[in-house]
C-alpha cells in the first residue's frame, strides 16, 4: 500500500507539471491523428481502394488503417514518454535523485512513471478513437473497446525503453533507438499493410513485435476483422512484456541511481 501511495504521489506530481505544459502536446495529440488519417487513410486510401489491392483488404483502406494507427500512436507515445523525459530525470534535471532522497524508493519511482505514462496513453488513445470514429472508420463503442489494447501496447514499450534509457550515458542512443527501432516497427508491423505482404524472412520478425500484437487486437476489436492470432495470446504477450519491462526498469534504475 505504501508503494502504491508513493507511486500515486509521483503521478500527481507529473500531472501538476503537465497541467502547465500540456499546450506543447496539443498538436501531437489532436492534430496528428487527423493529418495521418487525411493523408494516409483518405488520400492514399483512394488509390488503394481503386486498385486491385490485396485479397485480405475487403474493406476501405481508411477502415483498415485507422485501428493500426491507434496502436502505433500508443507505441510512439509510450516510447517518447520513456525516452528523453527519463534521460532528463536521470542526467539533466536530476529530478530522480531528488525523488530518491525522500522515502520514495526505486520501485515507487518506476511504477509512478509508468502509471503516468498509462494516464497519458489513455488520454491520447481516447482522443484518437474519437477522431477515428469521426472519420467513419468505426463506431463509438468499438473505438472505445480498442483503447485498452492500445494502452497495453504503449506500456509494453514504455517499461522496456525506460530500462534502455537508464543504461545510457547520453542521448545519442535514444536517437538510434527511434531511427533504427521505433520507425521500422511503425512501418513494418502491420499498421499500413498486412504483414503477409512482407518477404518471408521478415514475417516472423514482425509477428514477434509488440506493435503487431497491438495492431491485431485493435483492428479486431475496432472493425471486427479476423484476428491473425488468438487474441488471448496477443493480450498475454503484451501483459508479459509490461511485467518484464517493470522488472528490468526497476533493476536498471536501481543500479544507475542507488550508489
Amino acid at each position: 500500500m505504501v508503494t502504491l501511495a508513493h507511486s500515486g504521489r509521483l503521478m500527481e506530481a507529473s500531472a501538476r507539471v503537465y497541467r502547465r505544459t500540456y499546450r506543447g502536446s496539443l498538436v501531437s495529440t489532436f492534430l496528428n491523428p487527423i493529418l495521418f488519417l487525411l493523408a494516409m487513410g483518405v488520400g492514399l486510401g483512394k488509390l488503394v481502394d481503386s486498385g486491385s489491392g490485396d485479397a485480405s483488404l475487403e474493406i476501405a483502406y481508411l477502415t483498415f488503417l485507422a485501428p493500426g494507427l491507434l496502436a502505433a500512436t500508443a507505441m510512439m507515445t509510450g516510447a517518447g514518454d520513456s525516452a528523453f523525459p527519463v534521460m532528463a530525470g536521470i542526467k539533466w534535471r536530476k529530478s530522480y535523485d531528488a525523488v530518491l532522497a525522500t522515502p520514495i524508493g526505486v520501485t515507487d519511482l518506476v511504477l509512478g512513471h509508468l502509471g503516468w505514462v498509462a494516464v497519458r496513453l489513455t488520454f491520447v488513445t481516447l482522443v484518437y478513437s474519437m477522431v477515428m470514429t469521426a472519420f467513419g472508420a468505426t463506431t463509438v463503442l468499438e473505438g472505445l473497446i480498442a483503447v485498452p489494447p492500445a494502452v497495453a501496447t504503449g506500456l509494453a514499450f514504455a517499461g522496456i525503453i525506460t530500462a534502455y534509457t537508464a543504461r545510457l550515458e547520453d542521448e545519442r542512443g535514444l536517437s538510434s533507438l527511434f531511427r533504427f527501432g521505433i520507425t521500422p516497427l511503425f512501418l513494418f508491423s502491420g499498421t499500413f499493410f498486412p504483414v503477409s505482404q512482407l518477404p518471408g524472412w521478415m514475417q516472423p520478425v514482425a509477428y514477434a513485435t509488440p506493435l503487431w500484437h497491438g495492431v491485431s487486437l485493435c483492428r479486431g476489436l475496432a472493425i471486427g476483422s479476423e484476428y491473425e492470432m488468438n487474441p488471448f495470446l496477443s493480450a498475454g504477450y503484451l501483459a508479459a512484456l509490461i511485467v518484464v519491462g517493470i522488472v528490468i526498469a526497476t533493476r536498471t534504475m536501481r543500479k544507475r541511481l542507488v550508489k
